[in-house]
């Protein structure tokens, strides 16, 4: 029987505010180049009031992959909290514009959060600097997964990034029972190294127990295993989930399962904005493993939606990516 949802997503519920700055912007207010930084609501506002002309975009990592795969054509919904207010909406509208469902409840407009927002700082190199006012996004619960919508779904993604929450561990063994009890899949982001310091156990628990499909990048995976060696790295990885998805920039993606190791090459192209890559690949893969490419044409298809979402600013596609893949062969 066919589900309802090709991929359903839960994760981080936010508004991208994309500048360009300096590397000597950075230094002067310390952020930290190339990685993400949680902040508080005065660190935004004081970020944001130093910053340049900003593109106000929605986004959210998994939000992101659910908007490549909609951008697609999948069948798509997407988890995450928002507050009744002006980025709020902006969020939702930008996700159902994709083709996504969209139906978490809002927080009411007399919260004390606000909706998050990430301001990523693009440098001339095209590396982005991340400063996230999580919000109200961070206090996703149990009550928030509807048990009906992800048992719908072959696939769940799961963010990494959400695990930065006080109910967030709940809310993912909820989605992981339902989907796992109606005969579906579970895939998971790492985010980012840092993430993965702060969750290490966890994320080593999940993953043993209950992922299917683990996506991440060189230096997540590193973190994650302890190791400085990326292929002791990825084979332990493939030893504990069924397919390994590990890009590596401009040196393309690994894809691991049932002993066999694919390779697959970068899809040159001028760095623009770093925002997203990791994003777009997941999504392209995960639509094309609904749709019955195999492994390898994933990781292909992966690695073009990542070169169209770094050539240009913000972290959804402009092209048709449908039409990009044709043109490298992909069908």
């Amino acid at each position: 029987m066919t589900k309802p949802y090709h991929v359903v997503g839960i994760g981080n519920a936010m508004v991208d505010i994309l500048a360009h700055a300096e590397d000597a912007f950075l230094d002067a207010h310390g952020v930290q180049k190339g990685i993400m930084q949680l902040i508080d609501m005065e660190r935004a506002v004081h970020l944001y009031g130093q910053i340049g002309p900003a593109q106000e975009i929605s986004g959210g990592s998994a939000a992101n992959t659910i908007a490549g795969i909609a951008h697609l054509g999948g069948r798509t919904a997407y988890v995450g909290k928002v507050k009744d207010d002006q980025l709020g909406a902006i969020f939702a509208h930008d996700l159902r514009a994709q083709g996504a469902d969209y139906d978490t409840p809002m927080a009411p407009g007399d919260t004390a959060g606000e909706t998050g927002r990430c301001i990523v700082l693009v440098t001339p190199d095209g590396e982005r600097s991340m400063n996230t006012y999580l919000g109200v996004t961070e206090h996703l619960s149990p009550a928030d997964i509807d048990d009906r919508q992800v048992a719908g779904a072959e696939w769940i993604y799961l963010e990494g990034y959400r695990f930065d929450g006080p109910e967030s561990h709940e809310a993912f063994a909820k989605a992981i029972g339902a989907a796992k009890a109606a005969g579906g899949r579970v895939s998971l982001t790492l985010s980012d190294p840092f993430c993965v310091e702060r969750h290490r156990d966890a994320f080593r628990r999940m993953i043993a127990a209950d992922v299917d499909l683990l996506f991440a990048n060189r230096a997540e995976i590193l973190s994650m295993y302890e190791t400085d060696d990326f292929h002791e790295a990825l084979s332990r990885a493939a030893a504990e989930v069924d397919i390994v998805a590990c890009t590596e920039s401009e040196h393309g993606a690994h894809v691991l399962a049932e002993g066999q190791h694919w390779h697959v090459p970068a899809i040159p192209t001028q760095v623009v904005d770093a925002t997203g890559a990791g994003d777009l690949f997941a999504g392209a893969f995960l639509w094309g493993l609904t749709h019955g490419r195999d492994l390898e044409t994933c990781g292909r298809m992966g690695c073009v939606a990542a070169s169209e979402v770094i050539s240009h600013i913000g972290a959804r596609a402009e092209a048709d990516l449908g039409v990009l893949f044709r043109s490298h062969g992909l069908t």
